[in-house]
Parts: C-alpha cells; structure tokens; sequence
C-alpha cells in the first residue's frame, strides 16, 4: 500500500465534508447539546446550572449513544455504494490506486471529519466548563470525548461495511437504519427480556460479555466505570465484574469493533468491485 493515495483519498474526503459545512452542523450540534446538558441536567430534581462532572457525563453517555452512532452510520453508509452507483467507482479504480487504499482512504478522511466534530464541540463545552473543574474532572472529560470519538469510528467502520456488501444506496441507508436500531434499542432489550423472561436463571452470568458484543454498551460501561459515582448511579457497581471493566480492556474492544468491520470491508471489497 501506498499513503500517498491512501492521504490524497483521506483528504479529499475531509475537506469535501468542511467545504459543505457538515463539520461545522455536526460540531455545533454536539456543543448545543452537551452544554444544555451540563447546564439544565439537573432540572428535575429542581435546580438549575453546572453541578458535577459526575452528572453531565452520565447525561452525555445518554445523549452521546443514540446521536453519535447515527451520525456515523449516515456519514458512511454511501462511501462505496454511492460512488458505484454514480459511475465513478471504475474510474477512480482505473488510477494508481489499490481497491484497499481507496478503502482506507475514504475512512480515515470520514473519520477525521467526525473526530474533529467530535472534539470541536465537547472541546468547546470543556473550554466553557474549565473554571469549575479540577484536573482530575478536566483528565475524565477527556476520556469521555476520545471514546466518543472511538464509538463514532466503530460505528463509521459498521457503515462502510455495510456500503461494500449493499447493492445500491436505497439498500445501504435502509442496513445504516436498521444497524442504529438493532445497536442502540434492540440489543439491550433483546437481553432484558431473556433476562426477565428466565427470571434470571438464564443469562446472568454471560450478561457481561454479551455486552462486549455492542460497542455501544461498550462505550457505556467505560464511562460509567470511569467515576465511582456515575458507577453507582447506574447501579451496575454489584453486577458487573471489575476486571472486565478495565479501561485498557474496553479500549481494546473499542479498537476491534474499528479494524475488524473495516478488514471485513476490506476483504469484501477486493473480492466484488
């Protein structure tokens, strides 16, 4: 491979998305909400304005896991499909460009689209919120925003996947739907009622593993475990195994749902196109 072709992709791909202002959208949307979050969060209980870390990333691991994988999957669902069906996939494969970098190419330049987003706007929430938070506040955020930026491209490498298996654009935004759906809302229900349904006797013990299988769940489990109080606040503390909920481990999870959708992709793709 050559990153010459592979950064020529990357970049036009990035800066088609800044010509057309959907970094900007996307890092205003994150900022809008993140902050009405931090500031009005705490309204039901009757007060208003920043209270703790604590709260605002338990509010934003909410906010974060239904906005964010949405985006990515519309970001990505037509980085292939939509170019075969334009007509200018053969073109693009008839330059000094492997099938593979091209592949990358278009996911390493929407994936810097959307970390910039990303970071744009809960970096601007962290700029606002820096004169009422401490260091160790300050190093939380921080991990809360680059595992945002992790599930973003988990999600973005699922979308480019399913680009390269669909046969046209109508069916890759109707996988794109029903990935965010089965993902975000199907998931976590389908094991509920399994739970419910055996009354606990079936699928207590593998419960915590079945949730490595959603990176969603994924992403939550790092944030909730990343301060003792948001821990307790989901009441996951007795239930959920401590060596499991290891950053470094959820971090390398995080990183397997990125590579392995995007090597099926890969494969896939020199295989069909």
């Amino acid at each position: 491979m050559e990153l010459t072709q592979i950064t020529t992709v990357a970049g036009k791909e990035f800066w088609d998305r800044v010509r057309n202002r959907w970094v900007l959208a996307v890092a205003l949307v994150f900022a809008v909400f993140a902050l009405a979050i931090a500031y009005f969060g705490s309204a039901q209980q009757g007060s208003v304005g920043f209270s703790s870390i604590e709260v605002t990333i338990a509010s934003l691991v909410s906010l974060v896991i239904y906005l964010i994988p949405l985006i990515a999957l519309l970001l990505g669902f037509d980085a292939i499909v939509g170019e075969r069906e334009r007509g200018s996939l053969d073109l693009l494969l008839s330059l000094p460009i492997t099938r593979t970098e091209l592949l990358l190419g278009k996911y390493l330049g929407l994936a810097g689209a959307l970390t910039f987003s990303t970071l744009a706007g809960f970096g601007l929430v962290a700029i606002v919120l820096a004169s009422r938070l401490d260091l160790t506040s300050l190093f939380h955020f921080f991990g809360f925003m680059f595992s945002s930026v992790l599930l973003g491209c988990a999600f973005l490498s699922l979308a480019v996947m399913l680009s390269v298996f669909a046969s046209d654009r109508t069916r890759a935004s109707g996988l794109a739907i029903a990935t965010w759906f089965f993902f975000v809302l199907v998931f976590d229900l389908a094991l509920l009622g399994i739970l419910v349904g055996t009354g606990g006797q079936w699928g207590g013990e593998a419960l915590p593993y079945a949730l490595m299988f959603n990176p969603a769940d994924v992403f939550r489990i790092l944030n909730i475990f990343s301060l003792d109080d948001v821990r307790n606040l989901y009441g996951l503390a007795t239930v959920f195994p401590t060596q499991l909920a290891s950053p470094w481990l959820l971090g390398l999870i995080m990183a397997a749902w990125v590579v392995l959708p995007l090597g099926v992709a890969a494969w896939r793709f020199r295989r069909t196109c």
